[in-house]
């Protein structure tokens, strides 16, 4: 066993992290990893602390192993944020943090997932500390790619690329540590188009399994403005829907273990200004979260949209290349007939830019309308 067998797909990036692991000339106090999504920066951050804590270099089975990767180790910092960015004074804390000595392993390190939601006083804050680096002290930054990092940053830190691991190495990974059938678990990894966390939920979730064939028989049923409209406002409800169903329980908790820390009573009708106004801090960060979900799922949507045109155009032109869909293959087929090849990269242009206007902050149905009519576009004009 060791705390690199849940990387998966990444020999480069491994043989390059266990090599700083043993060798001081090959170790430095910053780096960055970038990788698409479910290429899994986090589970190798977590991999590389784990190893570094650990006195066999990442046995995956010791005590320090175990916590790193869980983060729960004194010396592991794992900041990740469910909001739209990261604030300034997230980063003080890490940085005054990153100022301590190790207490109990062999370094102190800070793990800042999603850096490239760094504000940009943020990311100034956070470059003070790499040009002045403490001592047995390791930052790891996670990104998706290069650009979404400020230069400064980028120039201080090493750089680690993930790539997309094979959709078999994604299959056997959910076999081996979540138990799931083989034929399921290759189902998910390749609809997932081997996104690890979506192939492992698509896996264990029928609703998610449901969601995602009536997001890819889209296309096909929108011949009007009127269809091109429904379209646009089912998918921003099914976002709405994930959001709210996944987001009250939780938040409901939060809220209820927050008036236990503040000694509050959860029965009480009004609470006293200081707690009203903590509880309004966690309500607004509550909402920032249930909007990201929300962005976040759409995109996911969009992916798969994104997927059932590109299958569409490979059977449209004949490419001897794998389907993502292939457990859909009637759908992939139907598609396929109703557009000619332009028609099908006009749609996935109008996916792209759609996923590119949310990401702007462009109001998703605004911005989903806009691409379901220029797909009801392509069909008509067949």
């Amino acid at each position: 066993m060791s705390v690199w067998d849940d990387v998966i797909g990444q020999p480069d990036a491994v043989a390059t992290l266990t090599r700083a692991v043993t060798d001081p000339a090959a170790m430095t106090h910053a780096w960055l990893f970038t990788g698409p999504p479910g290429s899994g920066r986090s589970v190798a951050a977590r991999a590389f602390a784990a190893a570094l804590e650990c006195p066999d270099d990442g046995c995956g089975t010791c005590r320090e192993c175990r916590t790193a990767i869980d983060g729960t180790h004194a010396d592991v910092t794992v900041k990740a944020t469910e909001g739209l960015s990261i604030r300034v004074e997230d980063t003080r804390a890490l940085v005054q943090e990153a100022g301590l000595r190790p207490s109990v392993g062999r370094w102190r390190v800070i793990i800042v997932e999603d850096a490239d939601r760094l504000t940009e006083r943020a990311a100034d804050a956070l470059l003070k500390a790499l040009e002045e680096p403490t001592p047995r002290t390791v930052w790891i930054l996670c990104a998706p790619s290069l650009e979404d990092v400020i230069i400064t940053l980028r120039s201080r830190s090493r750089h680690v690329r993930l790539r997309t691991p094979p959709v078999e190495d994604v299959a056997d990974l959910l076999v081996r540590r979540d138990g799931i059938d083989p034929a399921m678990a290759r189902y998910a990894a390749r609809a997932a188009q081997s996104h690890v966390g979506l192939a492992r939920r698509l896996a264990r979730d029928e609703g998610a399994r449901i969601r995602r064939r009536d997001v890819i028989a889209m296309p096909g049923r929108i011949r009007t403005i009127g269809d091109a409209i429904a379209a646009a406002a089912d998918l921003a409800s099914i976002a709405d829907e994930e959001s709210s169903s996944s987001g009250a329980e939780r938040d409901a908790a939060e809220r209820t273990r927050l008036l236990e820390t503040l000694g509050a009573d959860p029965a009480a009708r009004t609470q006293p200004p200081h707690i009203r106004a903590q509880l309004s801090a966690l309500e607004k960060e509550q909402k920032t979260r249930a909007t990201r979900f929300a962005r976040d799922t759409v995109d996911r949507a969009l992916v798969d949209l994104l997927s059932i045109h590109r299958d569409a155009l490979v059977l449209r032109i004949g490419a001897n290349v794998d389907l993502v869909n292939e457990d859909s293959v009637d759908v992939v087929r139907a598609l396929a007939a109703m557009r000619t090849p332009e028609q099908l990269l006009q749609s996935m242009e109008a996916v792209g830019e759609a996923r590119e206007r949310i990401n702007l902050n462009v109001a998703p149905l605004l911005a989903l309308e806009a691409m379901t009519i220029t797909v009801m576009s392509g069909n008509a004009a067949d």
